[in-house]
Formats: C-alpha cells, sequence, structure tokens
C-alpha cells in the first residue's frame, strides 16, 4: 500500500452500495453475494440463526487477511467469541427455552389465572358482606356516636290509630253519664223500683211520667268542646210506644224523642220493655242543660232509667 492509496478493501470504504457510484465500479466493486461490494470486504453479515453451539468458529485474522477456523474442543464454545445464542437467555440458547412446568404436558403455562380470579372474587364478596354488615347494623344506634346524633329518618309510630282510638274511647269514657236517682224531677215526677230490669242503682228509675208538665232535668258538666253530641235514654215502656219532648240548653228541638217499641215487647209487660234510644244534641263547651219534657201532643207512658252522652 501507498500513502495515496489504502486500497480498496479498508473498513471506511466497504460501501455495500459502492457497486452503484462510479468510483467504486473503478475500484472494483460487485453487486453483494454474501459481503460487502468491494473484493476482499470484511464479511460481517451473518443470517440469524446460521451459527450452530459447538460447530467450528471463523477468527477474525489480520485486517485483509482471510480468516482461519479454529478447531475447539467438541461442544465447547470458542473462548475467543460466542455468538449471541450461546449465551444464557439468549435465542436458541440452552437456557433460552422456557422449561416445561411439571404435569403441564411438557409445554409452558402462564400465570395461574384460574387462582388469581377466586381471589378477585373473594376479595368482592367480603367487600360486599362488609357494606351489608354496615347497612344493617348502622342504624341500631349502637355506635359510638349513636346517642350524639338526633336521627334524621322520621319514624312510623305502630301505635298510631290505636293511640288515636284510645284517645277517642277515653274521651267518650270521660263525656257524662247520669242515673235515675239523680235526675231532677218535676211536674209530678218521681222515682220507684217497682218493676225489675232497670240499670241505675238499685233499680230505680223514674216514674210518674205520664202527665203534661213532667220533666227530668240534667244539668251536664265537662264537655271537652262545642260540637255534635248523641244524647242516650234507657227507657221502658208497657209494649206501647212513647215519646217525649227534648229541651237542649232552654232550646226544644224540633223533633220529638221518639221511644218507640224497638224490641216488640208485649203489651202491659212493663218488665220485658226496657231498651234505649239516641238523639242528636249541639252542645257547647263546658257545662249544658238537658231537659226531657212531657209536653202536649206527647205520649209519656214511659219509664226513665239513665241518660248518657257519646261523641256524634
Amino acid at each position: 500500500m501507498t500513502p495515496g492509496n489504502n486500497g480498496a478493501s479498508t473498513p471506511e470504504d466497504d460501501d455495500p452500495f459502492g457497486y452503484l457510484y462510479a468510483d467504486g465500479q473503478a475500484n472494483g466493486a460487485q453487486p453483494p453475494s454474501s459481503g460487502y461490494g468491494y473484493p476482499n470486504s470484511v464479511s460481517r453479515v451473518r443470517a440469524v440463526g446460521e451459527r450452530q453451539y459447538g460447530q467450528p468458529q471463523q477468527q477474525t485474522a489480520q485486517y485483509g487477511q482471510p480468516t482461519v477456523p479454529q478447531q475447539g474442543a467438541y461442544g465447547q464454545p470458542n473462548a475467543n467469541y460466542a455468538a449471541p445464542e450461546t449465551f444464557p437467555g439468549g435465542p436458541g440458547g440452552p437456557t433460552g427455552r422456557q422449561q416445561p412446568v411439571p404435569g403441564g404436558g411438557g409445554r409452558g403455562r402462564g400465570p395461574n389465572t384460574k387462582g388469581l380470579l377466586i381471589g378477585a372474587v373473594a376479595v368482592v364478596a367480603a367487600v360486599v358482606v362488609g357494606i351489608a354488615i354496615a347497612m344493617t347494623g348502622g342504624d341500631d344506634g349502637t355506635g359510638d356516636n349513636a346517642g350524639d346524633q338526633p336521627s334524621t329518618t322520621p319514624s312510623t309510630s305502630a301505635s298510631a290509630s290505636p293511640s288515636e282510638s284510645s284517645t277517642s274511647e277515653a274521651t267518650e269514657e270521660k263525656l257524662p253519664t247520669i242515673e235515675a236517682k239523680a235526675l231532677k224531677l218535676e211536674g209530678g215526677a218521681t222515682t220507684s223500683n217497682q218493676y225489675k230490669g232497670a240499670k241505675s242503682d238499685g233499680g230505680i228509675y223514674v216514674t210518674g211520667f205520664n202527665q203534661v208538665g213532667a220533666k227530668v232535668s240534667w244539668t251536664v258538666n265537662g264537655i271537652p268542646k262545642a260540637g255534635g253530641y248523641r244524647l242516650y235514654v234507657q227507657y221502658g215502656i208497657p209494649g206501647v210506644d212513647a215519646d217525649a219532648t227534648l229541651v237542649v240548653n232552654g232550646i226544644p228541638q224540633t223533633r220529638a224523642l221518639n221511644m218507640k217499641n224497638f224490641s216488640n215487647s208485649p203489651q202491659g209487660d212493663w218488665e220485658k220493655g226496657w231498651q234505649n234510644t239516641w238523639a242528636s244534641v249541639n252542645l257547647t263547651k263546658g257545662t249544658n242543660t238537658i231537659d226531657v219534657t212531657c209536653a202536649d201532643g206527647n205520649k209519656c207512658d214511659v219509664n226513665l232509667d239513665q241518660l248518657w252522652l257519646t261523641k256524634g
């Protein structure tokens, strides 16, 4: 080689595409078949997987000289060069293949997805159970702050209707009632216990009512509020219809108090003629007066036993 020309096969002149240019063709570049385009160019390209483990290897000689195969021990890699596939984990190497999993039929297996799925399901189930316990047990007032905060959920009282009913019954129980011997008597009316069956204490009832001007008066105290009420009258007749005039707070009622023979008791039998009737009355709150009188036009052949009020 001369200082002016270092030759066509120096590495920097190993242009694989030198045969495409005029200067490359002048230097003898040819289309490549296995190496670069220049004669005696260094062959650095080798097909992947071409080298096999344990085969003789080519040792690169001095630049520009042909390589000479170097023999090594059988089955041992060359000490100066080892192909990528000979390294552990390299392609085609002894440990480059996935080892068979015992019981897997010699084929590699991926992660245990079944176990992972079971674990995920177990976690979700635990979360759901925890939420359910929190929801069902969170309102029982056993928490640390249960007594500190008022409940914002309106509670439904199961005893609402019974309470109203009890109040109504209590009101009815508190409404006044009176027996014959406590009534104020006028116009020839008197008391007796001759006939059995009266409900008043001692079987006492008002008799002598069968005459115009006869009257029984009741001063009613403790009416809780103004409104409509029912006046009940327990009476006895000898199997014959009767009636009377009802006066509330000094005002005669337009309809007579009907004391008809509703039970169809036998005529002339006073003891079997006990029954009751009722009439609607309007009362004011507090004290009221109720009179039952025998006026002109009334049929007053009747004995009077008890009087009481209920809510109308």
